[in-house]
């Protein structure tokens, strides 16, 4: 006699069942393991990959603002420049109109003006001031009082100033203007 005879038949067809049954579930088991598996790698090389991602435009990134940051240092550096060349002529040119205010007054230098005397339309009978012992051939010139010299002095250097500050926002706005 063999075991599966002493069992009744209902029960051995039972037991079968519940053995397809367990085989089954093991196997379903085994194909979600194997899917579970399989979708696992698949997240994981999409986690990897945008990782890479993420990274490639970070370094793209700190590589855009490294350059302009450079631009930006050159750019300035070009501007200090251009800021020394402009206070050096600034006050070079101060220097040079201070000297010559001081000669102005100590009578070292005299302002003189051209006459045209030939134009007597105009009415204006100007003297041509007291005459010097020198030979002078030349037109005749007439001298400038002191005062009105440093006045006149003090014209020249304001629009000398002016004019320097132009060239110097010009140059700024030549430089910040001019792509590279």
């Amino acid at each position: 006699m063999r075991i599966g005879e002493l069992i009744p038949a209902p029960y051995r067809l039972f037991a079968l069942g519940v053995s397809l049954a367990a085989l089954a579930a093991g196997s379903a088991a085994l194909a979600w393991q194997v899917q579970d598996w399989r979708y696992g790698q698949q997240l994981a090389e999409q986690a990897r990959l945008h990782t890479d991602t993420l990274n490639q435009l970070a370094l793209a990134s700190s590589t855009q603002q490294r350059a302009e940051q450079d631009k930006r240092l050159v750019l300035e550096q070009k501007l200090s420049a251009s800021e020394q060349i402009h206070y050096r002529v600034l006050s070079d040119v101060q220097r040079d109109q201070g000297r010559l205010r001081d000669r102005l007054a100590t009578a070292d230098v005299r302002l003189s003006v051209l006459l045209d005397t030939a134009d007597t339309a105009s009415g204006c009978a100007v003297s041509a001031g007291t005459a010097t012992s020198g030979v002078v051939h030349g037109p005749t010139r007439a001298e400038l009082d002191p005062a009105h010299a440093q006045r006149i002095i003090g014209i020249t250097d304001a629009g000398d100033q002016g004019l320097i500050a132009l060239a110097a926002c010009q140059a700024y706005a030549k430089q910040i203007s001019t792509p590279k």
